[in-house]
């Protein structure tokens, strides 16, 4: 009898395990109901359809690679482009990959505790020509490597989260490029090329071998909310660099950097020349930075396709120092409330940057810097008030400097404006500018008419799954 109870009890138990694995794969998604997360977040559009990295075999443990799982996923997600897009959910983790391409109609969401990690065997990366704006790579004669993350003939791309991290493991590629045993071009955490509708926010980006982010011929492109971080001492490692880009905005972000925080481009030389394309219609707003040894905001040096119309205010820069043969333009720059705390050189122009792409460059090339106007400006602990040093029978002309007061150093320059080959007006600026910015009654203009992209709404999304 007692013998007959207990084999009730097992059988019992067996049916009990049974049952539930049963229901554990008929009900799953009443599973993920019951443990769901819902995201929620700005984009630019709302996608239809929505899947996770490890549908397609993505592994989170930092160590196996998943350069295929994003490929398997994007591939198959890019069909569903037509019927209202789709999004990957990068889940918590640490997904190790190398470069990977997105599509259009698509967003790419990493998680709050997600990493995407930059793989360090250099077959993870595939190649690509040198840009046609540039003519060479950066860091060698030859091709590039590819992004990280990127995308080329796109419309309507997100690149989001709700601050997830993208650390491309730099430390690699610096050693590399400071030994001079690059082949290639080192790759960027974020590329975007020939594209419009962009969006790329909330994010941390870490560790880039280059350049962190650079949208270049794109169009209408919203950066907002990242922070950007690498090692002061790190080569290369811009923040955000606008290249040959319409209708852009970068707003309340932070950055970090072994170089400028954000660099405005539009190509080198002879082929930014040729290929004439310009960066016009930037809007900057509520950025920090902190780099030693560059600049907060630098136009150029890659400015050959011309620069124009650029809009920046409410900057912070803290321990920052501040673009012949180039060619082009840079012309009506606005640049307005600004907070400085120790600075090399609160304006910093210089028309000799020196470095071309190679012997074919003209030199006789002259560019044309005019329209620079700067007002509203407290500056803290610096070393030298401006240097502003045009090109000998091309100067810049049409600088406005207005209402800007300026702190020195315990152990200031003596000769705190150096100035030579330039033209513009003053007023209210302490130290006293240079002879050649005299004073005027003038307050510098800031434009009033708001630019296209500062109107675009971003919409609230929702997604509801289980991804952890």
């Amino acid at each position: 009898m007692e013998f007959s109870r207990k084999s009730h009890v097992i059988e019992m138990l067996v049916l009990a395990i049974l049952l539930f694995e049963l229901l554990s794969s008929s009900v799953a998604g009443f599973r993920a109901v019951e443990h769901a997360t819902t995201l929620e977040f700005p984009a630019l559009n709302v996608r239809k359809h929505n899947t996770v990295l490890t549908d397609f075999g993505g592994v989170g443990d930092g160590k196996t690679s998943n350069t295929e799982a994003f490929k398997a996923a994007i591939v198959n997600l890019s069909q569903l482009a037509a019927d209202g897009g789709a999004q990957l959910v990068v889940p918590p983790g640490k997904w190790l990959t190398g470069s990977f391409n997105l599509t259009s109609h698509f967003t790419l969401f990493i998680h709050k505790d997600a990493v995407i990690l930059g793989a360090q065997d250099e077959s993870e990366w595939h190649h690509l020509p040198v840009l046609p704006s540039y003519g060479r790579g950066r860091d060698a004669a030859g091709g590039r490597f590819s992004s990280l993350i990127f995308g080329t003939n796109l419309t309507d791309v997100v690149i989001t989260g709700n601050n997830g991290t993208i650390d491309g493991q730099g430390a690699y590629w610096w050693n590399k490029f400071k030994e001079g045993t690059l082949n290639l071009t080192r790759p960027y955490l974020i590329e975007i090329m020939y594209s419009n509708q962009v969006q790329i926010s909330n994010l941390t980006l870490v560790n880039s071998p280059s350049w962190n982010v650079h949208p270049i011929y794109s169009s209408d492109i919203i950066i907002q909310h990242l922070t950007i971080i690498a090692p002061i001492d790190s080569p290369n490692t811009d923040g955000i660099d606008p290249d040959s880009c319409t209708n852009t905005r970068i707003e309340d972000s932070f950055v970090v950097s072994g170089d400028d925080c954000i660099a405005v481009k539009s190509g080198w030389d002879e082929y930014g020349i040729k290929f004439n394309m310009p960066t016009k219609n930037l809007v900057i707003r509520r950025f920090t930075c902190i780099s030693p040894d560059s600049a907060t905001i630098a136009l150029g040096s890659e400015m050959s396709g011309g620069i124009e119309d650029v809009r920046a205010e409410s900057i912070t820069a803290i321990n920052t120092q501040s673009a012949v043969g180039r060619g082009a333009y840079v012309k009506d720059i606005y640049v307005r409330n600004m907070t400085i705390s120790t600075m090399k050189y609160v304006f910093w122009m210089i028309g000799s940057y020196g470095q071309h792409p190679d012997p074919g460059f003209d030199p006789k090339a002259i560019p044309i810097i005019k329209g620079i106007n700067y007002k509203d400006i407290v500056a803290d602990n610096v070393t030298y008030s401006a240097r502003l040093e045009g090109i000998k029978n091309d100067p810049f002309t049409d600088i406005c400097i207005s209402n800007v007061n300026i702190k020195l150093t315990e152990k200031p320059k003596e000769l705190q404006w150096n100035c030579t080959d330039v033209q513009g007006v003053t007023n209210r600026v302490t130290p006293v500018p240079c002879n050649l910015l005299p004073q005027k009654e003038i307050d510098c203009p800031f434009p009033e008419a708001r630019l296209p992209i500062e109107d675009v709404q971003l919409k609230t999304y929702s997604v509801t799954g289980y991804f952890s």
